[in-house]
């Protein structure tokens, strides 16, 4: 009792330091409000608003046609332009597409040759250059097909193809922009509160304090542990209902309290990690650059962002070791597709059993540090 009494009081002397730094304050409200909010909307199509400019030189049915199926969202009203305009309007990046439809081209079709039509594309804005390629030959030759056969219709395939969108029949990207924020953020936020607190209470001489008191490097570790990670997973929780599920109208299909118990696991896991790497700096500084070598790999390898299939075997097979890992297997199962506890039990254990390994290894480390510092 007398050491839960210990983990108690210690774990509030954090929250009240917590509560007196601004800047970490105003970081978690930022981290699950503004940027939860701009990671879901700032997503656009790929193909969105493209400007393109289309010399006609033949004046037909056909390049009017042509003209006439490029149209908002993907495309802006095409600009009709000269020949003469359109390397200066490509040069000065008026337009990221200029089609050139030659003289004669309604003619040579109908005879059955093969006119060339030339596409200009702006490659330095590459993720339109490289979606709008493709698209831009599909409704080419999309139209001079209708046109040749002179009648709309589609093609009489031998199998009827039946496309169903689940979970997110819309493919609103915003639904996985948001939720994967929050993810983030709980990684971010448990590695940089649990780290600052100790390197804080370091550079403050606040340590040399607690050596004197009759507590152990455990109870100091454990305290940290449940304020930091009670801090972000009460602000996790407020911004999945509030901003996601409230603001950005993303449904959830699954249980909230469930992910809520992922989310601790994960921060089991994290604020251990982001001990031992308090321990290994000296000052904050160099606490932030140990920060950009372990949050980027698992931001980015974690299978938020592109999925893990798509990895090299071998990056799979380390990325195990992650908590971040079956944080995001765990949250995207739950929240995106109503899965329970059947389902998700193996990320939940891999959870516990990283983050038993990380708070062991950190405790030995830290304890070593404290015996150095007396």
């Amino acid at each position: 009792m007398r050491r839960l009494m210990n983990i108690l009081r210690l774990g509030r002397k954090e929250l009240w330091s917590l509560w007196r730094d601004p800047m970490m304050l105003v970081l978690i409200v930022y981290a699950f409000t503004a940027s939860v909010y701009t990671a879901a909307t700032a997503m656009p199509e790929t193909l969105h608003n493209a400007p393109i400019a289309i010399v006609d030189e033949d004046q037909s049915p056909l390049s009017a046609r042509i003209a006439s199926a490029f149209y908002p969202p993907h495309f802006t009203r095409p600009r009709m332009i000269t020949l003469g305009e359109m390397d200066t309007g490509m040069d000065n990046g008026e337009f990221t597409f200029a089609l050139n439809i030659p003289p004669n081209f309604q003619r040579d079709v109908l005879a059955g040759r093969q006119p060339e039509i030339q596409l200009n594309i702006d490659a330095t804005r590459m993720s339109q250059a490289f979606t709008g390629n493709g698209h831009v030959q599909q409704v080419v030759m999309g139209e001079i097909d209708e046109f040749v056969r002179r009648y709309r219709a589609p093609t009489e395939l031998p199998v009827d193809l039946a496309l169903r969108a689940r979970f997110n029949p819309s493919l609103e990207k915003s639904w996985f922009g948001g939720i994967f924020e929050i993810i983030n953020s709980v990684a971010m936020l448990s590695l940089i509160l649990t780290g600052a607190a100790l390197i804080r209470e370091r550079e403050h001489g606040t340590i040399e304090h607690l050596l004197v008191m009759p507590v152990t490097p455990g109870e100091i570790m454990i305290s940290k542990i449940w304020s930091m990670g009670l801090v972000v997973l009460l602000a996790s929780a407020l911004s999945l209902v509030l901003v996601v599920r409230g603001l950005l109208q993303v449904p959830i299909e699954g249980s909230i309290p469930l992910f809520m118990c992922g989310a601790a696991l994960c921060l089991y896991a994290m604020t251990s990690l982001g001990i031992y790497m308090a321990t290994l700096a000296r000052s904050m500084p160099q606490f932030g650059l140990l920060l950009m070598l372990t949050l980027m790999p698992l931001n980015v390898l974690s299978g938020g962002l592109t999925p893990r299939e798509s990895m090299p075997e071998l990056v799979q097979n380390v990325m195990l070791i992650a908590p971040t890992t079956h944080f995001v297997e765990l949250g995207q199962a739950i929240l995106f597709r109503g899965a329970g506890l059947d389902v998700v039990w193996k990320p939940f254990l891999a959870l516990l059993v990283i983050g038993s390994v990380l708070f062991a290894l950190s405790l030995k480390r830290f304890r070593r540090t404290i015996s150095q510092m007396a």
